[in-house]
């Protein structure tokens, strides 16, 4: 079961305005979604730029995934996120083919997707996220 398309970008920031503007001025991004999830330890934003998607992720502490990256690596590309339309049958089929699977079960993701996380040392590097539809196509993880 192979990914349909690149869903989206994960982009972690310190200043979520601040790389809002950019994306809006510089590449006439338009927001499409904004979300704080306390469980997830995110504040996001879904950008719009042309027929893709750019999710900026603001972290809600420094103990969360997106605010140990910062700390580790600075602002930047965080995470690429795969659309699939069955997210199980993707997720076995990665551990099949031998990748580390951060989750082995789907779970809600932002916007109303469904989501899993493939380990960056499966895949050159990248962590991997696969992102389903749930009950609502919105179109944004």
């Amino acid at each position: 079961m192979h990914p349909e398309a690149i869903h989206h970008i994960g982009h972690a920031v310190d200043d979520l305005p601040a790389a809002m503007d950019v994306y809006q001025r510089l590449l006439g991004g338009v927001v499409e979604h904004r979300e704080t999830v306390p469980s997830q330890g995110v504040e996001a934003v879904m950008i719009r730029v042309g027929e893709s998607r750019v999710e900026l992720l603001r972290p809600l502490g420094d103990d969360t995934p997106v605010g140990k990256f910062l700390a580790n690596r600075g602002p930047g590309m965080h995470h690429v996120a795969y659309l699939v339309s069955d997210i199980r049958a993707s997720l076995r089929d990665a551990a099949e083919a031998g990748a580390e699977l951060i989750d082995t079960e789907p779970r809600p993701g932002l916007f109303g997707l469904e989501v899993a996380f493939i380990h960056p040392g499966s895949v050159a590097g990248v962590l991997v996220e696969y992102v389903q539809y749930g009950g609502n196509r919105h179109g944004s993880s």
